[in-house]
């Protein structure tokens, strides 16, 4: 939703207006690496032993990922 410090959004509806937001404020750089943010979501989600929330990493790139294997290792280990 764009605030570090609170990132939840309520429902898909919020998901949904935090993408809309995320494609007219976000600028996309590289290198693209993606495995800290898959390991730092996968960590939040882990967090929440009671089943209360769930949880979306929506990744936008526009280029190659600089950290394939390790991006790719890291949604293995945390599917």
């Amino acid at each position: 939703n764009g605030d570090a410090a609170n990132p939840a959004c309520r429902g898909i509806e919020g998901v949904l207006e935090a993408y809309h937001r995320s494609l007219r404020s976000v600028q996309l750089y590289g290198p693209t690496n993606f495995a800290p943010v898959v390991n730092h979501v996968a960590r939040a989600a882990a967090a929440v032993l009671d089943g209360s929330q769930y949880f979306v990493l929506l990744i936008i790139t526009d280029g190659v990922i600089s950290d394939m294997a390790q991006t790719k290792e890291a949604i293995v280990n945390v599917s």
